[in-house]
């Protein structure tokens, strides 16, 4: 097949996308049609090396052979009851989630904003019912530069203007404090607060990683004023920040735990809010629920993908894995890099804003067989499949070092 064949066959699938589809997206110009480990490859048979994983969702990577059976059986048993019933794969899933979270009971949902609104829902309630705050008077403290989702509520609480200009009116109840200080967030609590809820490793705006001590500073807060500490760890959790959960780098005790992404092991969507009875015991039936939340196809799955996690050791593979990484692009040139920073296979490069954008090396590192994308103009994140092997692991360095060698005038003169 010639470039120019190659060209115009994916050039038919963007075109279809952009005819059709809102245009609420800008993806770099690849269609991908197959995927296996820690690679994908595109329409035209190029292979890629995934660094971005749908954001933290294939943590298992594409495909896995042990995901691909339990689809198949499961889809040939049943799929979909609803909550109306019980099935036969929420029980099992429920105790296997909350065991591994060393907590009493989880609620599912589909998606993490779905998860993110829920535990919204069950800290206001909570806040009413045991803590006695006047009705409709509850507030949680949430961090600047957060990203927990895109509903009306959360985008609310955005200080992306992007994510909320236009969007109005916005859910009041929510203060917005600086990110890693554990000092703002006592001076913010209030007789009205009943949480907060933070991010171990913000990640939409560029992979933040906190001072050390942060995490148990602000779980001791929230113990000390009685509110709920809300870990939101849909991206950082399930071994993507080389932990379980990237709270436990600290002696960090939250009271909700939110999931989503690589819970469904990228086969299926599925979230969940996991915590104590203390808090969950506020519910009653008819107060929250969801047509496909707990269904049977997306326990199925997740059990699976959460045995895989567990006995495959790869928040242990991250951990090795993103030391590997970090360590590997340490002396690249600071004319070109700011930052390279990360935990576990959660990682950052920052580029300098007078050396181009993160977008023209996105593109490049397309042309050498890698993908990852920008946030924010001036950063890349880096977030491969935890299966990753360690040749993958020093292609993507070998690759990512050339890319970021010269400055974006000087490919331009190339």
């Amino acid at each position: 097949m010639t470039n120019q064949n190659a060209s115009e066959i994916s050039k038919k699938f963007i075109d279809l996308a952009d005819k059709f589809g809102a245009h609420n997206y800008h993806p770099l110009n690849v269609v991908i049609t197959k995927g296996s480990g820690e690679w994908v490859w595109d329409i035209n048979g190029k292979k890629y090396l995934d660094m971005l994983s749908a954001y933290s969702a294939v943590n298992q990577g594409h495909c896995h052979p042990k995901l691909q059976k339990t689809l198949h059986e499961q889809a040939g048993r049943i799929t979909l009851t609803s909550r109306a019933f019980h099935n036969d794969q929420m029980g099992p899933w429920l105790e296997q989630l909350t065991q591994l979270c060393g907590m009493d009971k989880a609620l599912p949902m589909n998606t993490g904003a779905e998860a993110v609104e829920t535990a919204i829902k069950i800290a206001r309630k909570w806040g009413y019912t045991v803590k006695q705050i006047p009705r409709h008077k509850a507030e949680i403290i949430v961090c600047d530069h957060n990203f927990h989702g895109r509903t009306t509520t959360i985008v609310s609480f955005s200080s992306e203007p992007q994510y909320k200009d236009d969007f109005g009116p916005y859910c009041g109840g929510f203060r917005s404090i600086p990110y890693g200080d554990a000092q703002a967030l006592e001076s913010a609590i209030t007789p009205n607060t009943v949480g907060f809820l933070f991010e171990p490793i913000q990640g939409e705006a560029g992979i933040i990683v906190p001072p050390k001590g942060y995490l148990e500073a602000v779980s001791q807060v929230c113990k000390k004023h009685n509110i709920l500490c809300i870990a939101d760890e849909i991206q950082t959790g399930l071994g993507r920040a080389g932990k379980l959960f990237a709270h436990q780098y600290e002696n960090c005790k939250p009271d909700l735990i939110i999931l989503g992404k690589a819970l469904g092991g990228a086969y299926y969507p599925i979230s969940a809010v996991v915590g104590y009875n203390e808090v969950f015991n506020i519910l009653k039936p008819g107060d929250h629920g969801s047509t496909f939340g707990g269904n049977s196809m997306a326990c199925a799955l997740s059990q699976t993908a959460l045995k895989i996690i567990v006995e495959e050791k790869l928040p242990e593979r991250a951990y090795d894995l993103g030391n590997k990484f970090r360590d590997g692009l340490a002396n690249l040139p600071t004319k070109v890099v700011k930052d390279v920073r990360g935990k576990g296979l959660l990682n950052a490069i920052e580029i300098q804003h007078n050396a181009g954008k993160g977008r023209f090396y996105s593109e490049l590192l397309q042309e050498r067989g890698i993908l990852a994308k920008e946030t924010h103009d001036f950063t890349i994140r880096f977030a491969p499949p935890l299966v990753m092997e360690e040749a993958s692991m020093q292609f993507a360095i070998d690759t990512i070092k050339e890319v970021f060698s010269k400055t974006q005038a000087e490919w331009l003169q190339k």
